[in-house]
């Protein structure tokens, strides 16, 4: 009994360290600016004084957020899907077919996991040059279509399948795509829900890429929005506050949509 209470005791804590921040920025995000570093940090930051919208009005009057919405959308949602295809293929490849070189490519794999993304940030954003891709949406999304640890989640879920199931359609005439088709992927809904939150969570803050390869506001996402208001001076805190607020709730909507097969595709790939 006590080993519970404290085990819960533990991971009420956490919970409170990770929620305090965001529960935060969005009470902050309803007062006026000039109260939300006065009431400090204690547990009085917690509870305005004042409710006020005047900050959502604000950052919707200065900036066209939907502008930004819909490009931060477009380039996310396009990364995503191509990235189910591309990647759950290629984890496929590796896993359920033979072929010369199968396990130095999947080596291969497995290092560039360990390389950050800041190595190749500069030599990436000279090929973009060369291509003539700069301010555009090809180059917020091609380059991160293919990634190496969605590569491999799907490649150690795609081994915990029975191979009878290949075997099988095989037997009835399947080629290789119709068995990827009609058996692996209905089987493998966690792994793809897995794959899709945890690309749209890394994508969906991605700052210094698409303010690397763009210009202006016609491709850039919201992220980089956000620096037109820590530039003004003052800093409006209560429209920054707003703004991340807005720009979380679709963060928030599609790990509740999918949250089921997340924990499961994450469990299932821990175990294994």
């Amino acid at each position: 009994m006590l080993k519970r209470f404290l085990s819960y005791t533990l991971l009420l804590l956490v919970t409170v360290v990770f929620v305090a921040p965001v529960l935060f920025m969005v009470v902050a995000s309803f007062k006026p600016d000039d109260q939300i570093l006065v009431q400090g940090i204690g547990i009085r930051a917690f509870f305005p004084q004042e409710v006020t919208l005047s900050n959502y009005q604000s950052v919707l009057g200065q900036l066209d957020f939907l502008h930004f919405l819909r490009n931060s959308i477009f380039i996310v949602g396009s990364i995503v899907i191509a990235g189910l295809i591309v990647n759950s293929m290629a984890g496929y490849a590796l896993s359920r077919l033979k072929w010369y070189g199968r396990k130095a490519v999947l080596a291969v794999i497995i290092a560039i996991l360990v390389v950050p993304y800041e190595a190749v940030a500069v030599p990436l954003f000279f090929e973009m040059t060369l291509f003539g891709w700069t301010n555009s949406y090809q180059a917020q999304i091609i380059p991160f279509i293919a990634n190496p640890f969605s590569i491999y989640l799907f490649f150690t879920f795609f081994n915990s399948l029975p191979k009878e199931l290949d075997e099988a359609a095989r037997m009835d005439g399947a080629s290789p795509l119709k068995i990827y088709i009609h058996v692996i992927v209905p089987l493998a809904g966690p792994a793809f829900a897995s794959v899709a939150i945890l690309t749209f969570l890394l994508h969906w803050g991605f700052f210094l890429w698409p303010l690397m390869v763009t210009h202006g506001p016609d491709y850039q996402p919201l992220p980089v929005a956000l620096g037109f208001f820590s530039a003004n001076k003052p800093v409006q805190w209560g429209d920054i506050m707003a703004f991340c607020t807005l720009m979380v709730l679709p963060v928030l909507i599609i790990f509740l949509v999918f949250q089921k097969g997340f924990v499961r595709g994450i469990a299932m790939a821990g175990t294994k």
